[in-house]
């Protein structure tokens, strides 16, 4: 039988159909209350009031993953970065209090390659499943010409869902409050342009290599180590109240690009700064060998890798033991990292000892 003109195109139709079969399990696994419909529709429904919200305010989120994808190509190892498309987009939802409710993603590549596409979504699937947020739908976009044998692109959105009176915008947060450091799981999902540069020009070492900081790991992998999903965690965490009922929690930043000078002063009212302290909390390995090889200033690392902070977590001093011993209770590894103060001045962060400690 001749093939269609589509396919002599590049175009596989059938490759696309059976992706879909292959992943509707993974997909059936990050199913939760209020989702109407099942994959393969042309659009997907979701209902908040069956979620369990009486009055949801609905927040969204966009994301990518930037050129790690290149390094998950360049090993062909495809299963985590799916983990990562769902992190960067579900832990911008969070910081707003916001609970993420349904997932839906973008694969594209000049041509399907049905195992590498089933091992990236089967990794979009567990992420979803660890925020308990259901995979509701996506597109798969063969598209010949548009990108290198082997190359391919994603792109993740979520919905999420807040009840009106728990928004969190920040606008709480004020002199005396404390900064709690979640800690990150590795370099999350930014900063890859720079990370790929350093390794490429590093005589000696390539993905395939021990890690310089320990042998027993591969920088491959060290460098692929999925995104922290912090959802659950913080969830749990913002049920703690004061006395009045008020969030003990008041404004959370997600550390991605920009870093921890950019990302913090984004939540912070007018006329206050954040002051932390480098020696608060240990830089990561891979962190330091970046820095030396790179030959990075502690200045640039601070405004291009998170520096092992993953999530920053401004709270009421009076419920940070409650706040902190819950987050540890998830399994979140926290550190005291500075306080919020006033300030008439325009700098809204200020890191100290950065020279003593990261050097």
């Amino acid at each position: 039988m001749k093939q269609s003109a589509y396919k002599e195109a590049g175009v596989d139709i059938d490759a696309g159909a059976e992706l879909v079969e292959r992943i509707k399990p993974a997909i059936k696994a990050t199913n939760r209350a209020g989702v109407m419909s099942g994959i393969g529709g042309f659009g997907a429904l979701f209902d908040p009031k069956a979620a369990g919200y009486d009055d949801p305010i609905l927040v969204s989120a966009t994301d990518g993953v930037g050129t790690k994808i290149k390094i998950a190509i360049d090993t062909g190892k495809h299963s985590t970065i799916g983990i990562d498309l769902v992190a960067m987009c579900v832990n911008d939802l969070i910081v707003q209090g916001a609970e993420p409710l349904f997932f839906l993603d973008y694969f594209a590549s000049g041509k399907l390659e049905l195992d590498t596409a089933e091992a990236v979504v089967n990794g979009i699937a567990k992420g979803c499943a660890e925020s308990g947020c259901a995979l509701i739908g996506g597109e798969t976009a063969e598209m010949p010409g548009m990108y290198a044998e082997g190359d391919y692109d994603l792109a993740g959105f979520t919905v999420g869902a807040v009840e009106r009176d728990k928004i969190l915008t920040g606008d709480k947060i004020e002199a005396g409050n404390v900064v709690l450091a979640l800690a990150a799981s590795g370099l999350h999902s930014n900063g890859y342009s720079l990370v790929r540069k350093i390794v490429g020009s590093t005589q000696g070492y390539d993905y395939d290599s021990p890690a310089p900081f320990d042998e027993n790991l591969n920088l491959g992998d060290v460098l692929l180590t999925p995104t922290k999903l912090y959802v659950k965690s913080i969830l749990s965490a913002l049920k703690i109240t004061n006395n009045d009922g008020e969030q003990a929690i008041k404004g959370m930043a997600n550390i991605t690009g920009g870093g921890l000078i950019e990302n913090i002063p984004r939540i912070l009212p007018e006329n206050t700064t954040c002051v932390l302290d480098a020696n608060s909390w240990e830089l990561p390995p891979v962190f330091r060998w970046l820095a030396e090889v790179g030959n990075i200033s502690p200045e640039d690392m601070a405004i291009t890798l998170n520096c092992g902070v993953g999530m920053v977590v401004i709270c009421d001093a009076e419920q940070k033991a409650a706040v902190i011993e819950e987050l540890r209770a998830q399994g979140e590894v926290v550190n005291e990292i500075g306080t919020i103060e006033n300030s008439q001045e325009n700098t809204q962060i200020i890191i100290k000892n950065l020279d003593k400690a990261w050097s």
